[in-house]
């Protein structure tokens, strides 16, 4: 398609949209179903292979089947049978896979034909999702660096796979994986993208990384996370137990998923569609709004229908808990709504949690009659849609491009109003961002991409002195190097403490990155999408090494969810927070109404009110606060404690330099 094709797309789609989901390759006891979707297509042959890397054992013509399909049916069961097509458009004959297949060979060449229930581990048809908890706390995770590590405890030959998920206690001299995340307390496992993607060699050795960004094969687990790659039945029983094991233990799996390019533009859908799946401008280029060299062109009937598709497949068959949308401002308003809509129907309301990236690497040009959900789009999001509070995220720890620039906790000036604005899910008094609640707000300060939240703190703390100095020279390898390491960084451990009791009172859903809570470091790599395993990796034994501030988050996360005032997701919640005052540079403190939202009664633990404060200067500090009975919950060094609060002179509090502090009001 080019130019003209891109004028009339409206045309053409009302011409050949097909809105049913049966796509693909159906197998099952009464045969196999080829159908796929190539509109300008003169033919479509099919070619059945015995295995991922043998020749061609039949071949068989598709039959246009309407609206821009075609098929082949047989009475055969051909489950576990590869295969491919052959696609002649405007006298070209391509070979290419099925974009709609549920399985694949070896990095994905070819499809395979799945009876997916034969793919089922034992019990997973009972699997369920666990109870949800009264906070949502997300924890991005990426499958390699999970367990590559040999002080995971984890057996050699699933390091790094998805059946290290399975391994539920490592009996080492701490806890460790599934065994470790149970206990931290988070509620939900981001998982950076597990379906097949482009960027490694799946028979290649275990030293290849990849973040995964490169999609190949949508609807397809990544081979290279499986114990036999070469078997692609395996992969998807293996991501199934990942999954089935998760939520054994008490623990909803959140899916990152990248529908807004593909690995290459050469893809299994440009060539089954040639010209349709893409964005291009008005002069026939490419578009490169995902800065990987193409934009899928969502706004258009069948790319929006492939979306909306593999979504629910991945929620239906994997059960999947939730979304994370890659690049999500490439997309559409319509389209975000839309699988918003279709999973609240097919599962129950907010279910399945849904949330993405407000931006875009570049522009992109949209369909006719489409927005972006970028975040000055917020409000015509459903508020059951969340997006990635980079204000939040730059305002306390400094902008993410920049190393040395700091925010709130590690030196910044001038912020003590934006972070009160913050608090309440930038729902007051704040500018360009406007959510309908708080609800549709993330709020965090690391995630895979940019400096660890603990390499900032160096960088920004430590003008001149690199993280990889920091990790390498100074945190030693025997007690006394680590006593030693700890006294040089106790301003660090402090800002790192105070980021995390900051978002942790911030009204909205909480995410951070995967060792966060023990001082993760990657040296000093602030792009580390494809650095070497070791950079990446989570380094256990330093939940030893920082036990104070792992115990620090746990007590964080336990207290989060008996806070019905910080809890609250509601439109109406910013009006709980109430006194906000800026006490002089770095200091601030406001009252938070903690009622449980149902009935007005009383919270757990007694609490009608909240008084919650951020010191971020070097000096300690005296404040005034209102008067009552009230029991100190958490401060710089601990939190989730019940302990009487401690008045000074002339009923003042005193809150101590590079902390945070709240109290609970009894009675």
């Amino acid at each position: 398609m080019g130019r003209k094709e891109n004028i009339d797309i409206e045309k053409f789609d009302q011409q050949f949209r097909y809105d049913k989901d049966d796509l693909g390759a159906v197998c099952s006891q009464d045969g196999t179903v080829f159908k796929v979707w190539s509109p300008r297509a003169k033919s479509v042959r099919l070619r059945l292979f015995q295995d991922g890397m043998t020749d061609c054992f039949e071949s068989r013509e598709l039959v246009p089947d309407g609206r821009g399909t075609w098929k082949y049916e047989t009475p055969q069961n051909l489950h576990g049978t590869y295969y491919d097509y052959l696609v002649t458009v405007d006298g070209e004959e391509k070979r290419t896979a099925d974009p709609y297949a549920v399985g694949c060979n070896c990095n994905g060449g070819r499809s395979l034909v799945v009876d997916l229930r034969c793919t089922d581990p034992e019990g997973f048809s009972q699997d369920r999702a666990p109870l949800p908890e009264t906070e949502q706390i997300i924890y991005e995770l990426h499958v390699k660096d999970f367990s590559y590590d040999k002080d995971s405890g984890i057996p050699e030959k699933y390091r790094g796979k998805f059946m290290a998920f399975t391994v539920e206690k490592t009996n080492g001299e701490y806890p460790t994986c599934v065994e470790y995340l149970k206990n931290l307390g988070i509620t939900h496992v981001h998982l950076l993208p597990i379906f097949d993607f482009g960027a490694l060699d799946e028979a290649g050795d275990a030293q290849q990384y990849n973040w995964g960004y490169d999609p190949l094969n949508f609807n397809v687990p990544e081979g290279s996370y499986s114990t036999d790659p070469f078997d692609g039945l395996v992969r998807i029983t293996e991501c199934k137990k990942m999954i089935q094991a998760l939520h054994r233990n008490g623990i909803r799996v959140i899916m990152d998923v990248v529908y807004n390019h593909t690995y290459r533009k050469d893809s299994w859908l440009e060539r089954m569609a040639p010209g349709y799946y893409y964005r291009c401008w008005q002069d026939g280029s490419l578009s490169d709004g995902s800065a990987c060299g193409n934009d899928i062109a969502a706004g258009r009937a069948m790319v929006d229908n492939y979306i909306v598709h593999s979504v629910l497949f991945w929620a239906r068959e994997y059960h999947i808990d939730g979304f994370r949308f890659d690049l999500m401002g490439l997309l559409t308003v319509e389209l975000m709504n839309r699988i918003r809509r279709e999973l609240d129907e097919a599962f129950g309301k907010g279910e399945k949690i849904l949330y993405g990236e407000p931006w875009r690497a570049n522009d992109s040009p949209m369909e006719k009659g489409t927005m972006a959900p970028l975040k000055d789009n917020v409000a015509h999001l459903d508020a059951e849609i969340s997006v990635f509070s980079d204000d939040t995220r730059d305002l306390l720890k400094g902008n993410v491009f920049h190393g040395e620039s700091p925010g709130f906790v590690n030196g910044g000036h001038g912020l003590e109003r934006q972070v009160l604005h913050a608090v309440s899910g930038w729902r007051k008094g704040q500018e360009g961002f406007c959510p309908k609640s708080c609800s549709q707000v993330i709020h965090y300060v690391s995630a895979h991409d940019n400096y660890t939240l603990w390499d900032k703190l160096v960088l920004s703390m430590r003008p001149g002195r690199t993280p990889e100095r920091d990790a390498i020279q100074d945190r030693g390898g025997t007690e006394k190097g680590t006593e030693d390491f700890t006294v040089k960084r106790q301003d660090i451990l402090a800002a790192n403490k105070l980021a995390a009791f900051i978002y942790s009172t911030c009204q909205g859903r909480l995410f951070l990155q995967a060792g966060e809570e023990f001082g993760r470091t990657k040296l000093g790599d602030g792009n580390s999408y494809r650095s070497r395993p070791e950079i990446n990796m989570l380094r256990w034994r330093q939940t030893v090494e920082f036990s104070d501030l792992v115990e620090y988050y746990k007590g964080l996360f336990r207290l989060r969810k008996r806070l019905p005032g910080l809890c609250d997701k509601s439109p109406d919640a910013a009006g709980r927070i109430r006194q906000e005052t800026v006490h002089g540079e770095g200091v601030v403190s406001f009252v938070v109404e903690n009622a449980a939202p149902q009935d007005g009664q009383t919270a757990e633990g007694g609490w009608k009110e909240l008084f919650i404060a951020y010191n971020a200067g070097r000096t300690d500090v005296l404040l005034d606060f209102p008067s009552g009975d009230w029991e100190l919950l958490a401060d710089g060094t601990k939190a989730d404690c019940r302990e009487k609060a401690v008045r000074h002179a002339a009923d003042k509090l005193s809150v101590k330099a590079l902390s945070g502090m709240m109290l609970g009001r009894v009675g």
